[in-house]
């Protein structure tokens, strides 16, 4: 979606498309659809079958905790090399931007399961981390470059007049972007950090490569006990369908409670 404001354009980009807006009062909007119909397919069918499918979310339920603790811990030290990379690439220090920049190109450049890999099994050479660790890091890391991203354009999206002035009222420049320049960005990138906690929630999923026993890999667990693939990834598939659309949500509201654009004419 596409917005025009004060001669502005602005891209809004949502995680999820069937996210409705606030004020979309249909109970047969495209979310509430999907959304609902998933809680009703997951509790039908543990209601008609509960073998396998009862014994299947019990079985992974403790996946489940394991992947938020994962997705909560691995963004949590993502927003903080976010932060730091990002007001690195707006330094006046040619080294510092360079060096961050760096950092974000070859980050972006690699892919994640590349990275897990890399840090579990390559740097073990060197120093053995263990499995929950090892994914942390490489989720901190490689999402840590793409909210870099966010925070810059965020802190560059604020008018250089507000710079401007604090250095008039006698603020250092360090003083003038910790509590004037930052206190403003952040209503201006977290919808998107939003959308980003949601793709690293799905991202997750991936950690079952290196044992950790997320939502996945208990899932392939259960199947290696009792060969039944499609029960499991069906209920595997309706958990993270519920999750996302859940957090989607959240995030679509915040969008709207944090916009602050006049209306365009």
């Amino acid at each position: 979606m596409v917005k025009i404001n004060n001669n502005k354009t602005k891209l809004q980009v949502t995680d999820g498309v069937l996210i409705p807006a606030r004020d979309d009062s249909s109970i047969f909007s495209a979310w509430r659809i999907v959304f609902y119909g998933a809680l009703t397919a997951m509790i039908l069918l543990i209601i008609i079958s509960p073998q396998p499918y009862r014994d299947i979310l019990f079985f992974i339920s403790d996946g489940i905790i394991r992947t938020f603790q994962v997705t909560l811990s691995s963004i949590l030290f993502a927003l903080i090399i976010g932060l730091l990379v990002g007001l690195g690439r707006i330094s006046r220090n040619i080294l510092i931007d360079r060096i961050c920049t760096v950092y974000v190109e070859i980050i972006r450049g690699i892919p994640l399961l590349v990275q897990i890999f890399y840090i579990y099994y390559a740097l073990a050479k060197f120093i053995k981390l263990s499995d929950i660790v090892s994914a942390v890091i490489a989720f901190a890391i490689c999402y840590g470059a793409y909210i870099s991203e966010i925070f810059r354009a965020g802190i560059q999206s604020i008018p250089k007049g507000q710079m401007e002035a604090a250095l008039a009222l006698g603020l250092t420049r360090r003083q003038a972007v910790f509590r004037i320049i930052l206190p403003q960005t952040v209503k201006v990138v977290l919808p998107p950090i939003g959308n980003e906690f949601i793709a690293l929630l799905k991202d997750s999923s991936l950690v079952s490569v290196v044992a950790v026993s997320d939502i996945m890999r208990r899932g392939r667990e259960f199947t290696s006990l009792r060969y039944e693939f499609f029960e499991t990834y069906t209920m595997i598939a309706i958990i993270y369908l519920i999750m996302t659309l859940f957090f989607s949500r959240l995030v679509a509201i915040m969008e709207e409670r944090l916009r602050t654009d006049v209306k365009p004419s």
